[in-house]
């Protein structure tokens, strides 16, 4: 792989208009990071569970304000990480003009890592995947393939993040949002398809990055951009190198903001935050600027702050040591799983308390449980009647269905499609109040 291909600004949907030597006010991937701001999925994003209950008294991140984050610290990785090949090859803009931009790239990528994450964080994934597992989904297996199978007992927030900006939903034209090949490539953490997906000795088959829908699609972006391709049956290719960027923002914010959160809710006390992110901080002074605060939660912000900063120095150093082998596709771990010590150690014993004392925590195990019912009965209720639709009940149902996610198709895959477009698109709130109307637990209000 090599960067004159990797970077391109030519966009989904527009190829036939794409004009690299376009001047405007804004770069093309600028443009990317503005349409997913001004977009309404990323907006939604602001009543979706990050790890903690919403809303509540106290302030903790939504996946609105924890994208917001990630964006912000991948575009510092991507910055630095030019300025290190320009500094060893100060002429390196006239051969690669684009990779100045490398920063705005991965800064639009983080805005839309988390867009196909349902509601209740991801046991709203794990709620879908189960329906067709151990619930009534149970009966469409012989009424699909295996391939498109496997996409909905592994339901995957990965491969429907690609499948909401590249799908040509009603009313959207066939661009959708109309990323960058680039920008969309950065988003693709897991390139294989789901039935191969999973296999955790190899990176890049973790998980998998795009349902069947769009595996074509995906192929089409892969090829433009010279993305290494291990194999045509099942589709597995390598990782787009800014991949391991946006991975590590997304690493470096929730693994360090999830402690803030936890200290605010009373979950963590001071000195166990202390003792966690003090380490990170790789500065001597800290005790005494510390020692000058009165409150906790500035002590905290504070250290947050700097543990954010070191840690961006240290990914962005790995990355750029590893090129070689990066862009060779070789580079078989995320970069926050091979930080020199002692940062490695202490993420590690970070991952150790976040598991035992903040994700096994009751108030967020209920919201899991909860997101279990809701999800589950939402799509008892809406698959059946969109593929039969064979009563008044079921019509009625099917009227609830906004008209942009409905399809033309008549196979069974693309209606369970579309009901999953419609339910994973939910914010907790809606998903949670929509619920409570169909099962008659609730009556809607007629003001």
């Amino acid at each position: 792989m090599n960067w004159e291909q990797l970077l391109s600004a030519k966009r989904w949907g527009y190829e036939d208009r794409y004009n690299a030597d376009q001047a405007d006010a804004r770069s093309e991937f600028q443009r990317d990071y503005d349409r997913l701001i001004f977009s309404s999925p990323f907006r939604k994003l602001q009543n979706k569970t990050q790890v903690f209950p919403l809303p509540g008294s106290v302030f903790v991140h939504n996946r609105l304000t924890h994208s917001l984050e990630v964006a912000s610290v991948g575009r510092s990785l991507g910055r630095i990480f030019y300025n290190k090949i320009k500094s060893q090859e100060p002429a390196i803009d006239t051969r690669l003009p684009l990779l100045a931009e490398v920063g705005d790239i991965i800064a639009a990528a983080c805005l839309a890592h988390d867009l196909g994450n349902p509601a209740f964080g991801h046991s709203g994934e794990a709620a879908i995947s189960y329906y067709f597992t151990d619930g009534p989904g149970k009966i469409y297996k012989d009424r699909v393939t295996e391939h498109q199978w496997k996409d909905l007992i592994n339901f995957e927030g990965n491969a429907n993040a690609l499948r909401i900006l590249i799908h040509p939903f009603n009313g959207r034209g066939n661009g959708s949002f109309a990323l960058t090949y680039s920008t969309l490539a950065s988003i693709a953490k897991y390139p294989c398809a789901s039935v191969i997906g999973g296999n955790k000795a190899q990176l890049h088959q973790k998980k998998y990055g795009f349902f069947q829908s769009e595996q074509q699609d995906f192929e089409k972006v892969a090829q433009e951009l010279g993305i290494a391709k291990v194999q045509d049956s099942p589709v597995v290719y390598k990782r787009h190198p800014l991949v391991y960027l946006v991975e590590a923002a997304d690493d470096i914010c929730y693994n360090i903001i999830d402690l803030e959160d936890a200290h605010r809710l009373n979950i963590l006390s001071y000195q166990e935050v202390e003792d966690l992110l003090l380490p990170l901080c790789n500065s001597a002074n800290m005790p005494k600027y510390l020692a000058d605060m009165d409150d906790e939660d500035a002590k905290v912000s504070y250290m947050r702050a700097r543990a954010i900063n070191s840690l961006i120095k240290e990914c962005s150093d790995i990355f750029y040591k590893e090129q070689d082998s990066i862009m060779k596709g070789d580079f078989n771990h995320s970069l926050i799983d091979v930080l020199d010590e002692p940062f490695r150690s202490i993420m590690k014993k970070i991952s150790g308390v976040s598991v035992k004392k903040i994700y096994n925590y009751p108030s967020v195990v209920q919201i899991e449980v909860a997101g279990y019912k809701v999800m589950g009965g939402l799509l008892e209720e809406f698959i059946p009647a969109y593929l039969v639709n064979n009563s008044k009940y079921h019509s009625k149902l099917v009227e609830l269905i906004p008209k942009q996610f409905l399809t033309k198709a008549t196979d069974d895959y693309s209606k369970i499609q579309t009901v999953l477009d419609f339910v994973s698109g939910m914010t907790d709130l809606y998903a949670v109040e929509l619920f409570r109307k169909i099962k008659g637990i609730s009556f809607p209000s007629l003001g």
